[in-house]
């Protein structure tokens, strides 16, 4: 099926309902003259066990959206929910419950504890909330990452692929309602880059993960179900089925 970019309307019926959803977002940093307004009323919708990459020129508001929707960024307006729950009603405490139980995070830099194995890394996130991984699901992940043979090593000891795969692992184990990943490709090779983008699509293909992807690369957003485009803090379109060539073209429309 080809891609066609159509302009998202909130008011649309969806195909399954929303793991996330912004309603009206803005986010201003600073004020007077000098305020920038990073998000100017965004209203979009990540939908369950869906692969959404989200993108924009430079300045267009990406990382931004996706910091608010994961609770790391507070917005100056608008709403945020996660499944049923409406981030700005949560106090600090079940902030960062939220966060740790029902949100997953992979960072370009993968964030991996130097002093912990593959294995201990994977299940931190259990373990600080006091809680036990389920094994049989864990098995699973490590199985679709490929890391059966690395869990004792440490991340000095595993290439930049096997530690995003890692970071992958770890965001996977603890079944989240929504997985934000920023760039996860973004210090890897192709090659490794590639890898890691398969294993995020089989997490939504064989076990309903939904995904959130920042990317400024067209391959990579070729992997997602669906591709939204941010221009000047406002979402201006989306793409279906996209491919590398329809998404580059959308780009290159947008003055990227």
């Amino acid at each position: 099926m080809s891609s066609v970019l159509t302009i998202p309307d909130a008011t649309r019926p969806q195909h399954s309902p929303a793991a996330a959803r912004a309603v009206d977002l803005t986010k201003v940093y600073g004020s007077g003259e000098a305020a920038v307004h990073a998000l100017a009323g965004v209203s979009v919708d990540f939908r369950t066990a869906e692969f959404t990459a989200v993108m924009g020129p430079s300045g267009s508001g990406k990382s931004t959206l996706m910091h608010c929707m994961a609770a790391l960024d507070t917005p100056t307006s608008g709403t945020v929910t996660i499944g049923d729950t409406e981030v700005s009603g949560l106090d600090d405490r079940r902030l960062t419950t939220l966060r740790r139980d029902r949100i997953g995070f992979v960072f370009q830099s993968f964030n991996l504890l130097p002093m912990l194995t593959a294995a201990e890394n994977i299940t931190l996130p259990q373990r600080l909330a006091g809680r036990t991984a389920d094994a049989g699901w864990l098995d699973r992940v490590v199985d679709m990452v490929g890391l059966r043979d690395r869990l004792g090593h440490r991340p000095a000891e595993l290439s930049g692929g096997q530690q995003q795969r890692v970071a992958v692992a770890r965001a996977l184990a603890g079944r989240p309602d929504i997985v934000f990943a920023d760039e996860p490709p973004g210090n890897l090779d192709s090659r490794s880059g590639a890898e890691v983008l398969r294993f995020m699509r089989r997490s939504v293909d064989e076990h309903g993960q939904t995904i959130v992807m920042v990317t400024h690369d067209p391959t990579a957003a070729a992997h997602a179900d669906r591709v939204v485009f941010l221009a000047d803090g406002r979402l201006v379109g989306e793409l279906t089925d996209p491919t590398a060539e329809a998404v580059l073209d959308t780009m290159k429309g947008l003055g990227a």
